[in-house]
């Protein structure tokens, strides 16, 4: 068979699987997702909620403290919490909320904004990895809950950042990637069997904050992305060397995760600092597309659909053009808040009453179709805290976080 006729055929295998996936539902492994881009490739979901909201399928009221989101593969649901004077990896059957196992982490973050975890566990295969808040990084047996091996940010020279370690750290081939932050390194690659060192970014030196890094595959060169306080810059997944840096300067904390199309990379912070476009060549040069304050997200996250990016930029909702950076519309009809997106839709949480919004995608306007409340909500949260775990869906399923309490819903069109 001709190689073009063997790649055509292949790619339409490809999409014929893709599609029926995309149907049935997918997997949520880690953090925003399969690719790191918080945009569900699922199908067939409601278009809209009754009054009340979707049906809630679960409810699990023992979750403890944090901010941790969920990782959902295989049918399990994995977070991160508290119990008993320790931080927990907490997994729960993700169709019926059943618990099935824990597994300490050691030590609970103490913080004026809430105590507990802020990281989402990572599952790679037969082992999931959780990075605690003052950053006990642990490799766990997804089949036992029997911990593997262990190592801590301290170790790698970092120190806890004032909120936390927050990360949710990386597995890329053979190497779980983490950013302790420290004059040995400011990005790390561990064995993920043995959590044995492989090497730190020597050329990126500065603290770590609190965004998590995006691998990609800028020019075809395989590349780790990740930001600090003062820039964002490509590494190399070999061995961590620079491969191109830019400056970009934050303030106070930059939370939201690089979104990577392509050879562009885009960055966004809060506390004024605005949003970023670069284009990467072949040589890793960098050119700057724009620099401009119509989105300053904070860490509620931005999700790029189409070409256009969509979050809160501290002042409303914001449909912002990737292209270009220009701000094509701003509502104010939720308050700030995390946001998401599957089949066409924004699921944009309101962080301070635990409304959540249905939205089209659309770059015309705002066009909000359903909204509800989430109910019950935690009663030991921080008078601080507020409900900042991002939503997840899942196999036709919308998984809310507040706390100890974990909700599941039912988003399947009938």
């Amino acid at each position: 068979m001709p190689t073009s006729l063997r790649t055509l055929t292949a790619l339409l295998a490809f999409s014929t699987l893709s599609l029926s996936a995309s149907a049935a539902g997918s997997d949520w492994p880690q953090w925003r997702g399969p690719d790191r881009s918080d945009v569900s490739q699922e199908t067939g979901l409601l278009k809209a909620w009754p009054a009340a909201g979707p049906k809630r399928l679960w409810l699990f009221e023992n979750a403890g403290q944090g901010y941790s989101g969920p990782a959902i593969a295989k049918g399990k649901y994995y977070t991160i919490g508290t119990r008993d004077g320790s931080e927990i990896l907490l997994v729960l059957d993700a169709n019926t909320g059943k618990e099935l196992w824990t597994a300490k982490l050691g030590s609970i973050l103490d913080n004026g904004w809430g105590d507990g975890p802020r990281g989402t566990p990572t599952v790679d295969g037969d082992r999931v990895y959780a990075l605690s808040g003052p950053g006990n990084l642990v490799c766990i047996s997804t089949t036992d809950g029997k911990i593997l091996w262990q190592t801590t940010m301290k170790s790698l020279g970092g120190q806890i950042p004032k909120w936390g370690y927050t990360e949710s750290v990386l597995v890329d081939g053979p190497h779980v990637l983490c950013t302790p932050g420290d004059a040995r390194g400011t990005v790390a690659a561990l064995d993920k069997l043995t959590g044995k060192v492989v090497w730190q970014s020597k050329d990126i030196t500065e603290p770590a904050h609190y965004s998590s890094i995006v691998p990609a595959l800028i020019n075809g060169q395989p590349q780790l992305v990740q930001r600090n306080e003062k820039s964002v810059f490509g590494l190399s997944p070999k061995d961590g060397k620079l491969l191109w840096q830019t400056s970009f300067a934050g303030r106070t904390a930059v939370i939201p995760t690089p979104i990577v199309r392509g050879n562009e990379v885009y960055v966004t912070a809060g506390y004024g600092s605005g949003s970023k476009l670069v284009r990467i060549s072949a040589d890793n040069q960098v050119t700057e597309v724009y620099e401009n304050k119509v989105m300053k997200n904070h860490h509620g996250g931005v999700v790029l659909v189409g070409n256009h990016v969509y979050g809160h930029n501290d002042n409303g909702w914001v449909c912002q053009d990737f292209a270009t950076g220009a701000e094509v519309w701003m509502d104010k009809k939720l308050g700030k808040g995390a946001v998401t997106s599957a089949d066409g839709m924004l699921y944009c949480l309101d962080e301070r009453s635990g409304t959540l919004v249905l939205a089209e995608a659309s770059p015309a306007a705002w066009k909000e179709v359903s909204r509800f409340t989430l109910s019950p909500q935690s009663k030991i949260r921080s008078e601080k805290g507020k409900i900042w775990t991002h939503p997840v869906i899942s196999h036709g399923k919308l998984y809310l976080r507040d706390q100890d309490v974990i909700a599941c819903f039912d988003l399947k069109a009938p």
